[in-house]
């Protein structure tokens, strides 16, 4: 346990509270409306603006920022506008961030040795400018849902009820997936742009098996995440595995039991 006393593994476990907040409290929302393929898009779309940070010389997460947001706001537009198509054209702007991204590191000289840091994640670099990055995307976060939770909720539950009471859902929808893009950012730094929609998901999927109460799955699904991201943290530095990859194995393994257990438990009642 002398690992706690280091500097970069207090970081570490910091910012995986701090992730674990954003994605348990906007996961139930993704999981709920079932948009993770909008998250997907969002993310990986999201590399784009580290790419273009990379060649600038500034600080790739703020990249990633404007570059998610923008693609939110593209992502939603589309999805709303082509729903026939809207899981092609996606996937193009999907695709495309991630050439943006990769173009854009080609033509930066030198190399870059953290590269992989933000496909696959590596928690145990996160600096102190990191922490301070996501501790005001938690707040903008937190307070966003508590000031407009009850249009969020009602634009996921009911969207049809929530037009007839003069909810501005296209507005509301598109503010959802911004905040998506923003714990998205904080989520890059932990498990890389690759799996960060796993990290979005799991926990409130995991948490949504024994819980009917929206407010209880958020609750959980924070629980959860702080779950996976500290015993992800632990196996990766005492295996030597990368920590992306560690994290995410616990999840799909703590959702799997506790999946397979209730299915069993149902069975047997």
């Amino acid at each position: 346990m002398d690992i706690l006393t280091y500097n970069f593994f207090q970081n570490a476990l910091a910012i995986g509270i701090l992730a674990s907040i954003a994605c348990g409290v906007i996961g139930p929302f993704v999981v709920a409306k079932k948009i993770s393929f909008l998250g997907g898009g969002i993310a990986h779309s999201s590399f784009g603006g580290i790419g273009i940070a990379y060649f600038f010389g500034f600080n790739p997460l703020i990249g990633a920022i404007i570059f998610s947001i923008l693609s939110a706001l593209g992502i939603g537009a589309v999805s709303k506008k082509f729903k026939d198509r809207d899981d092609t054209i996606i996937g193009a702007m999907w695709s495309l961030g991630m050439a943006i991204g990769l173009v854009f590191i080609y033509l930066t000289p030198g190399y870059s040795a953290d590269l992989f840091s933000y496909l696959f994640g590596n928690i145990l670099m996160t600096s102190s400018a990191d922490l301070i990055l996501a501790v005001i995307l938690n707040i903008i976060i937190l307070t966003s849902v508590f000031v407009l939770y009850r249009w969020l909720a009602a634009i996921i539950f009911d969207e049809e009820f929530a037009e007839v009471t003069n909810i501005a859902v296209f507005p509301v929808y598109l503010f959802l997936l911004c905040l998506v893009a923003l714990t998205i950012v904080i989520l890059i730094r932990i498990v890389g742009v690759i799996l960060v929609i796993a990290l979005l998901t799991l926990p409130a999927a995991t948490a949504q098996i024994f819980n009917k109460s929206f407010k209880k799955i958020i609750f959980w699904s924070i629980v959860f995440g702080c779950l996976f991201t500290t015993a992800g943290i632990f196996l990766s530095y005492y295996l030597n595995m990368p920590s992306g990859p560690m994290i995410i194995f616990v999840a799909v393994f703590v959702y799997l039991t506790f999946l397979t257990g209730n299915k069993f438990v149902s069975k047997k009642l």
